[in-house]
């Protein structure tokens, strides 16, 4: 049986737990082991992650000790998933550049807030999004620092009158990538729970993570 590790916690404006639970549900309906922690006391201990197919940090906010960061890179490189979704795994760690090299990208703000919007899927060959067409949100869109090397999978758009340099910007809202033996990939919208209600949107996760996990 594959075994996957969630660390929840963080800012609680994004259910951490809650939208774990989803990530949890959806891992388990694939056969998956799954343990939610609400700490990051796990990653201290690189035997711990050794057994571990797939990692998803829902931390918004969080910050690792050198120790931590290393292993968990090293566990990335080793062959083990990496996946996740908005600032959970996006908005988290972000004095560690160890991580945000491997996790490509880093959130700056959002503009435009809570607003109704579509995601556009960019890719329709990859496994990740096929059969999946553009699909309309209301929740945050994450403007970002995105690594041009991840091969992105679905965008937003911030027309230029939401930006204060004032230029239409098409973004990056999903990606991933190989890092080492491992997989890593990232989903910006998931804001809270009730936006894995979209079925388009929950799929995406349930791909990612599987697809990360491998």
């Amino acid at each position: 049986m594959k075994r996957a590790l969630i660390l929840w916690g963080g800012w609680d404006g994004h259910q951490p737990l809650e939208t774990s639970e989803i990530a949890a549900g959806l891992l388990r309906g694939a056969g998956y082991g799954v343990e939610l922690a609400d700490s990051l006391a796990p990653l201290s201990d690189p035997a711990t992650l050794a057994g571990l197919d797939l990692i998803v940090p829902a931390w918004t906010g969080g910050t690792l000790d050198k120790a931590q960061c290393d292993n968990l890179v090293a566990a990335v490189e080793g062959g083990c998933g990496l996946a996740g979704w908005h600032g959970g795994m996006g908005d988290t760690f972000k004095t560690n550049a160890n991580y945000l090299f491997m996790m490509g990208g880093m959130f700056l703000r959002h503009p435009g807030n809570q607003a109704v919007h579509t995601v556009h899927i960019v890719d329709h060959d990859d496994p990740i999004t096929a059969g999946i067409k553009d699909f309309g949100l209301k929740s945050e869109r994450y403007y970002m620092l995105v690594d041009p090397g991840v091969q992105v999978l679905a965008s937003v758009t911030f027309a230029a009158a939401e930006l204060p340099h004032g230029v239409d910007t098409v973004m990056p809202a999903c990606w991933k990538r190989d890092y080492g033996k491992g997989r890593v990939f990232y989903l910006s919208p998931g804001h809270v729970a009730a936006d894995f209600d979209t079925p388009e949107l929950r799929e995406l996760l349930k791909r990612g993570l599987l697809w990360a996990g491998r």
